[in-house]
């Protein structure tokens, strides 16, 4: 059997041709009434569905789970009470399998310390990849990648190579809100990733 060839190494960050509504995104965010928290904080929008339906079995163990195959993926409450957070992800999943969607809240005066995900880029086979949507990114909020700070702003939509060396920094006095969007690439967004990368 033979194998696909390697994917060429992109950037590490490309700013994607998509824009979402940041108030509508922000009120159905503070629609949903979310509990105060300390440092950091992930609400799930979708998530494997046997967390989601407990009438769903859980899957039988799998030889990787790095690309999301190993299970299917539903829409938590969270999301369906969200109609305009629902149509930014169907702008993804008319396309292409997506997987886990969450919000990722970090507090003020936080700071996410550098890190990897080994499982999240391009270029690594059988993986997903992550888009990042900032909702909430006011002063005082820096995103690093490979110690470069990736000038994010809110409604835009990133690629980023999370596989490389990242950290956040919220030295602001209100939270940070970002949408992330997992997905597993095929062609589409291959295509837009490439030809983004300008």
């Amino acid at each position: 059997m033979a194998h696909a060839s390697p994917t060429p190494k992109t950037k590490d960050r490309i700013k994607l041709p998509f824009t979402f509504d940041v108030e509508k995104m922000l009120a159905e965010f503070e629609a949903l009434k979310l509990q105060n928290f300390e440092y950091y904080n992930v609400i799930p929008l979708r998530a494997p569905a046997h967390t989601v339906d407990t009438s769903i079995p859980f899957p039988p163990p799998a030889d990787d789970y790095a690309d999301g195959s190993w299970c299917d993926w539903l829409d938590t409450d969270y999301l369906k009470s969200s109609p305009y957070l629902q149509s930014v992800i169907d702008t993804f999943k008319a396309n292409t399998k997506v997987t886990l969607v969450r919000l990722l809240r970090l507090a003020p005066n936080s700071v996410v310390q550098q890190h990897t995900d080994p499982t999240l880029g391009l270029e690594v086979h059988k993986s997903v990849i992550r888009l990042t949507v900032p909702i909430v990114n006011k002063d005082g909020v820096q995103f690093f990648l490979n110690d470069s700070e990736v000038p994010m702003l809110p409604g835009e939509c990133w690629y980023l190579r999370l596989t490389d060396p990242h950290r956040v920094i919220n030295n602001g006095t209100e939270e940070r809100v970002n949408l992330t969007i997992d997905m597993i690439p095929n062609d589409w967004i291959r295509t837009i990733i490439k030809e983004s990368d300008v």
